[in-house]
């Protein structure tokens, strides 16, 4: 017989028994590209597309699916959904689940693709691929992707307050930076637009060759100014509604409060610690530090084995606040059994390795941390503010 014989004449059929119809949702701002895999269809991905945003159009075609399932097979099968965690948040999924439909949301960046250097990209291969990541996640193969714990309405609200405080003072300090360049190009560098006698001290500063400041100038200066103070006002806004929230949430977890207690830890740093990573279900500690995308990333290949450092594949915002307030941890909690590995750590390399020593730092002060909220396991050497 000759070997082309034993070759396939088509693409081999995807063959499962899961008994379900699967589905993936490829969504843009335009169209929804719904790809699906039915029982008896003869292991072939149909697609059909829908406007962005019609609920009722994408309902739609799971009932069309669903019929054409019963009439092929007899049977009534349920609809199992995938999509990706992106703009789209997560309306569309509660939307499912609202609906009784089974859904999942994976991490994007978990898929594995094509390492080519030109790979193509297109919805219909999007969609097959996660279709293919769903049959495998549902029969249980281990590490095949990443599904997305989905965050309550409430929870997902509760993170807005220390984002938009971020995003606003991110904000305040481009402001104040413009301000500052504005002047300095005249030979000004004393002035502090965040002192309250802003607008006095303006009015008073002279250019480095003895002038007023020119009247355009002095004019967007003001502007900035208004902009500044209403940054301010809403950041005073956003605080005042955090330190509620803390309160509040005292009543349902006393995880806030007790992070209060540690010196070195103010509100900002407790709304991000808590809102962002410590609220969550956590099953050990190398669970903790992949969130924050604090957990190691080797490279073992052959005679190769070196450390990548982090894999900052988690949570950014956890992530940030982690190493910033390692660094406060260091100032504030000077006998912490922590700070004393930290500066014993340094001195064994010479005082060099500064920086990627307060990496580990904050992945052991994370770890801490989330034991002393979960299972009330004190820090060793930790200050306790004083009432």
């Amino acid at each position: 017989m000759p070997v082309s014989a034993h070759r396939s004449q088509g693409p081999a059929a995807i063959r499962t028994d899961l008994g379900a119809i699967f589905v993936s949702l490829e969504l843009s701002q335009s169209k929804w590209v719904i790809t699906s895999l039915s029982p008896s269809g003869g292991g072939k991905m149909s697609k059909h597309a829908v406007a962005a945003g019609e609920v009722a159009g994408m309902l739609g075609c799971f009932a069309e699916l669903k019929r054409k399932a019963r009439a092929r097979t007899g049977r009534c099968f349920p609809i199992i959904v995938v999509q990706e965690a992106g703009l789209d948040g997560f309306w569309i999924h509660r939307v499912l689940e609202a609906e009784g439909i089974e859904s999942h949301v994976v991490d994007p960046a978990s898929i594995a693709i094509s390492r080519r250097r030109r790979r193509a990209k297109t919805d219909r291969i999007d969609g097959e691929a996660l279709i293919r990541a769903l049959l495998a996640y549902q029969r249980g193969e281990p590490r095949v992707c990443a599904m997305v714990r989905v965050p309550t309405p409430e929870e997902e609200d509760r993170r807005r307050l220390s984002r938009e405080r971020q995003a606003l003072t991110s904000e305040r300090i481009r402001h104040v930076n413009r301000i500052k360049g504005l002047l300095f190009s005249q030979g000004v560098s004393d002035y502090e637009p965040l002192r309250r006698d802003r607008r006095k001290q303006l009015e008073e500063r002279k250019t480095g060759d003895g002038r007023p400041l020119p009247a355009h100038l002095k004019a967007q200066i003001g502007r900035e100014l208004d902009r500044l103070e209403l940054l301010l006002e809403q950041i005073k806004t956003i605080e005042a509604a955090r330190d509620a929230m803390l309160s509040a949430t005292q009543v349902v977890s006393p995880a806030p409060a007790m992070l209060l207690t540690l010196k070195g830890i103010g509100p900002e740093f407790t709304a991000v610690l808590w809102s962002e990573g410590l609220s969550r279900h956590f099953d050990n500690r190398r669970q903790v530090a992949a969130y924050a995308g604090l957990a190691q990333a080797p490279w073992q290949s052959g005679s190769v084995d070196h450390d990548q450092g982090v894999s900052k594949s988690g949570n950014p915002r956890l992530r940030t606040t982690m190493i910033q307030m390692a660094w406060l941890w260091v100032r504030h909690q000077p006998n912490a059994a922590l700070t004393l590995w930290f500066r014993d750590r340094v001195k064994q390399n010479g005082g060099r390795l500064k920086k990627s020593t307060i990496v580990a730092l904050a992945r052991k002060l994370l770890v801490a941390l989330w034991k002393y909220v979960n299972a009330g396991v004190v820090i060793e050497g930790a200050v306790i503010k004083t009432a």
